[in-house]
């Protein structure tokens, strides 16, 4: 297994008793909200959290975009990604991802992430997605056409990457005369990987399995029944197609406390995990899977995993579903090396601040996480090992 750290970037200054005025979290609560004294507290302090997990020997660092809300402050993440860029010197640099949909034009990622690939010497991965629906509220965009813009961006970003320009580019979403990219990737075998992070749509799915792909898939936030369902789904559809899927193909994105006992991980993290979950997390139904987003069989997936969403959830609900994983070194060892037997991801991916997790705290999760968790999981497959401390 290969282990990154997931940064969200949340406010964590936010009032929590918003919701005693506003539904949610996103894109209807007011920016008055929002402290800029604070906020540039916290962002400073997160890209020092993301350098520490250089230095505690992480395999990457990821950031991500979301617009307009509490929850995440990444509207642009490759502006992160540049401060990392310089800052760190061993960890790829994981852009999950930009929302290829709301592009007006896609050259623009394709020669942000080149720069990003540059300056870091071939540590970027390159996180493609469609964006959860609050984003297309947030643009005024349609997502009726959402896969349809996102695999016209795809096509335009890696032809960008791997062919000698100038060359024109027509399709239906999309016009150029001239595609040119300078500068061009630094990897170049036949680009920067690419990574496709979802909530489970089966399209998705299906497309990123293609053999002339093979990208890597990456379930978010989802109950760990649903997770190991879709890695199946992955895992048919490309026997489908002749190969045998990898656990490079896969990754997981979960949130994870790890502290000395099960007893204190429990009650250092509990009100933490829980306002992230209630508070930041929160927002209707119609704001995350809008009209036309899904086609009806995703939907039905998709509303499944995220059937709680919009209500009132515990940090026992979570770790119960697998959702979250909280506990001693040795409960998380286990528990990990238990789902990775069961499901075979290759990549996790940890949100080791959520929420209004403070600095000490977080510090403290990613050292025990480094320390004593990370060493025993590293040469992990679906097979077993032990986990007891050494």
């Amino acid at each position: 297994m290969k282990f990154y750290m997931m940064h969200l970037m949340p406010y964590a200054d936010l009032d929590l008793d918003y919701d005693q005025k506003y539904n949610s979290a996103w894109i209807t609560l007011p920016n008055s909200y929002y402290d800029p004294k604070k906020g540039a507290k916290l962002y400073n302090r997160y890209l020092d959290e993301l350098e520490y997990a250089d230095q505690l020997g992480f395999d990457g660092v990821c950031v991500n975009e979301h617009h307009q809300n509490a929850y995440g402050l990444m509207p642009q993440p490759g502006v992160m990604a540049g401060a990392l860029a310089r800052r760190t010197k061993k960890v790829k640099i994981a852009i999950l991802g930009r929302a290829l949909p709301l592009l007006n034009n896609p050259v623009t990622v394709a020669e942000e992430f080149a720069m990003v690939d540059n300056i870091t010497e071939g540590r970027l991965i390159a996180g493609f997605v469609r964006g959860i629906g609050a984003e297309y509220h947030a643009w005024s965009s349609n997502p009726a056409l959402s896969h349809e813009r996102f695999h016209e961006a795809h096509d335009l970003i890696v032809r960008a990457w791997t062919e000698t320009g100038p060359f024109a580019f027509e399709g239906d979403q999309y016009h150029f005369e001239y595609v040119n990219l300078w500068p061009r990737p630094y990897q170049n075998d036949p680009h920067p990987p690419i990574w496709i992070p979802s909530q489970g749509s089966s399209e998705t799915i299906e497309w990123a399995s293609h053999p002339s792909r093979r990208y890597t898939y990456l379930q978010t936030f989802t109950p760990v029944a649903m997770l190991a369902k879709y890695m199946q789904m992955y895992k048919d559809m490309a026997a489908e197609h002749g190969y045998e899927a990898t656990e490079d193909q896969l990754g997981w994105s979960v949130p994870l406390y790890v502290a000395e006992t099960d007893e204190i991980a429990r009650r250092e993290a509990q009100p933490h995990i829980e306002n992230f979950l209630n508070k930041f997390l929160r927002m209707p139904k119609e704001m995350l899977l809008p009209p036309g987003y899904l086609s009806l069989k995703s939907m039905m997936g998709v509303m499944k995993a995220k059937s709680s969403i919009g209500t009132k959830q515990t940090i026992d609900t979570v770790i119960e579903k697998g959702m979250f994983i909280c506990g001693s070194p040795q409960t998380v060892r286990e528990k990990l090396a238990e789902y990775q037997s069961q499901i075979g991801f290759g990549h996790l991916l940890t949100l080791l601040q959520f929420g209004t997790l403070p600095a000490e705290l977080t510090r403290k999760n990613m050292e025990l996480y480094a320390n004593e968790v990370m060493p025993y999981l590293r040469d992990h497959t679906a097979r077993k090992v032990s986990v007891a401390a050494e």
